[in-house]
């Protein structure tokens, strides 16, 4: 695979017929790093935010050795990573999935009720040694994605399947999740204190928290909190918990882990006053521009402005000839931006490879190695207050 120190590098060198991956695993490397050295217990990358070699190998090398699988494909497909732990955290699973993952070596599952419970103590034989994490539903608070509408137990019902699940279970956990790119870190507290309320009664032994995934990537510039501060809002609260004295912290980042991971890079094959039709959409990498309201940062790349401060509003359209092809924006990129330019759509290493499909025959992306930082960064001393292209411009990472 060929490699460049930069998106301008690679439109400089060639001009790609095709939407381009730039891969950057050196960021998804020190996001690793960061959650390994401040969170206070396992951390589990959430498989399905984006699967790749490149990736994977990226968070190994830093030091992961747990994963949040969601399905069946996604286990059989991490199985050849050796020496790590994985958890089959989807609460609703079939009977096969569950035989097989058992027979694949997984111990770890959650649940959210009491028919899914009685399918894994039958489908595993009643064996004594599960790791069972019964998810519990906690509101969503300033999260752009809310979760805990399809999944999730409350209130008696929830403490009758605490109740049951730890008759049978070596390892008693409680999951939730606050919702993805969650903007506060209060969302924890909330959650973990709506932990409390159900361990309390229930009273029952507890052996885990698993405070999900949620933890926000940075798409701006705009003031938003550091991690550091949901990981301290996470141990204040956790030290409140009425749990057993060895009782284990998890967490589940997927967006945190793997969005600087990658960008995009497209052409602009027409502008159409303040419209730019790009040769990829919402249904290629751009779901979560289209759908989701997501404005991903973005830069012109391979050519030269006059005023590069001179930025203007544009939304865009995708190649196919779908009219819900479209992301709002705004994206603001120079006022004279114009067909056959190139730009980098900047941090979408989260979810986008993973829901790309090949609608209308597009679909098909080259792949290169970028090597310098992502637009954007939630690491690093300086990403609380400014964004790494201006923080790291012609660092060594």
């Amino acid at each position: 695979m060929e490699t460049f120190h930069s998106a301008s590098a690679l439109i400089a060198a060639r001009k790609p017929e095709k939407p381009i991956i730039g891969l950057r695993p050196h960021a998804a490397g020190r996001a690793a790093r960061w959650f390994l050295a401040n969170f206070p217990g396992d951390i589990a990358y959430a498989y399905k935010a984006n699967s790749t070699p490149f990736l994977i190998g990226a968070l190994y090398g830093a030091g992961i050795r747990h994963f949040d699988v969601a399905s069946l494909p996604e286990l059989e497909d991490a199985k050849t990573i050796p020496d790590v732990t994985f958890h089959f955290m989807h609460p609703v699973k079939s009977r096969h999935a569950i035989r097989r993952a058992f027979a694949l070596g997984c111990r770890s599952f959650s649940l959210d009720s009491e028919d899914e419970l009685k399918k894994i103590v039958e489908e595993t034989g009643g064996a004594h040694d599960l790791s069972l994490w019964v998810r519990i539903a906690v509101p969503a608070i300033n999260a752009v994605i809310p979760l805990q509408n399809k999944f999730g137990i409350t209130g008696a019902a929830a403490v009758r399947l605490l109740t049951k699940t730890r008759q049978v279970a070596r390892s008693l956990g409680i999951s939730f999740h606050v919702g993805s790119q969650t903007l506060a870190p209060e969302a924890y507290a909330s959650a973990l204190s709506e932990a409390r309320k159900l361990i309390t009664r229930a009273g029952v032994v507890i052996d885990g928290i698993d405070v999900g995934g949620g933890f926000p990537a940075r798409y701006s510039d705009d003031s938003q909190a550091p991690l550091s501060d949901f990981i301290q809002v996470i141990r204040e609260s956790f030290a409140t918990l009425p749990v057993a004295s060895n009782c284990r912290l998890m967490c589940e980042p997927g967006r945190a882990l793997s969005a600087e991971s990658e960008s995009l890079i497209v052409r602009v094959d027409a502008r159409r006053g303040g419209d730019l039709y790009i040769n990829d959409g919402s249904y290629g990498m751009l779901f979560d521009a289209a759908h989701l309201g997501f404005t991903f940062p973005v830069r012109l790349v391979g050519r030269e402005v006059r005023d590069p401060k001179a930025l203007a509003p544009f939304q865009f359209w995708g190649p196919t000839c779908d009219s819900i092809d479209h992301m709002k924006g705004p994206f603001m990129l120079p006022a004279s931006i114009r067909e056959g330019d190139y730009i980098e759509i900047g941090n979408t290493g989260a979810y986008a490879r993973a829901i790309a499909g090949k609608f209308n025959g597009y679909g098909f992306y080259d792949e290169v190695i970028l090597k310098d930082p992502p637009i954007y960064t939630m690491y690093g001393d300086e990403a609380v207050s400014r964004p790494v292209a201006l923080a790291e411009a012609g660092a060594t990472v």
